[in-house]
């Protein structure tokens, strides 16, 4: 007890210190532990074999499968084209720079209910580009590729965000000095800014991850909630809930739950990294 009274610097904490503490770690454990430990109570209330067959369920694979797939392309594609936008806006100086920089941070300002009504104005059938979506070979709203896309835009500032601050406090100092050396624009970025930025990098893929995998209202909107086909986990969630199978729901969520704290670990680690750089 007189260890929780220390500060870091080992001076006591005043009273009003050991309020605030007091009412934070109150907070914590009403609103995160205790929610946390009901959904493990339920979800193996009837259990280890009704967890089992819960997460072992075709839909739920189906469903886990669609949102790993969303997932890995939305990590993907941002990745390259935060790079992309985070060279642009803190390498080069154009007209409509500040607009652009601004731009970048829609889609966390934008709810994700209206991203997915938007998709159904921009790819649905009585959008102004419905004649050409119609000689695709797919379908866009209500299939894969619609949930990819709302995955996509709703995670796409992650890893923009999480590289342009480097860029901007590294400068370009080494970057013209390897140039003036004959050093190409790839080599540059390969052997002198990426091991810079390699850090602040993979911490936002690790953000854009957890974004993604836990999205639902742009998906909602956009899949269509056909069953074993469009659904992903957090959909499947929705629709077992709706039936009032509450152990399998719960069951399902332990799936989330469980990769949210492999990514809240890896983002702690990041963190660790980032600072000692």
């Amino acid at each position: 007890m007189a260890r929780m009274r220390e500060t870091a610097s080992g001076a006591p904490l005043r009273p009003g210190q050991v309020a605030l503490l007091a009412l934070a770690l109150a907070f914590v454990a009403v609103m995160l532990l205790l929610p946390l430990a009901l959904v493990l109570a339920t979800a193996f209330r009837e259990g280890v074999g009704a967890w089992w067959r819960a997460v072992s369920d075709a839909y739920a694979v189906k469903a886990l499968g669609l949102t790993v797939l969303a997932t890995a392309v939305a990590v993907a594609v941002n990745t390259a084209l935060g790079l992309c936008m985070a060279w642009l806006v803190t390498r080069f100086s154009f007209r409509g720079k500040k607009v652009l920089t601004s731009l970048i941070d829609l889609p966390m300002a934008i709810s994700p209910v209206i991203v997915g009504l938007s998709f159904l104005l921009v790819f649905g059938r009585k959008s102004p580009l419905a004649p050409l979506l119609g000689l695709l070979p797919f379908d866009i709203l209500f299939a894969v590729p619609g949930i990819v896309l709302a995955t996509v835009f709703v995670t796409f500032p992650f890893v923009a965000r999480s590289v342009i601050p480097v860029l901007e406090a590294r400068g370009t100092d080494e970057e013209e000095a390897a140039a003036l050396m004959g050093a190409g624009g790839l080599t540059i970025f390969r052997r002198v800014t990426l091991p810079h930025i390699r850090w602040a990098l993979i911490y936002g893929v690790v953000l854009c991850t957890a974004r993604a995998m836990g999205e639902f209202g742009a998906v909602s909107v956009v899949s269509g909630h056909l069953r074993g086909l469009t659904n992903t986990l957090p959909l499947h969630i929705e629709i077992l809930f709706n039936e009032f199978q509450y152990v399998p729901t719960f069951a399902a969520s332990t799936v989330l739950v469980a990769l949210a704290v492999v990514v809240l670990v890896a983002k702690s680690v990041l963190t660790r990294r980032m600072e000692e750089e």
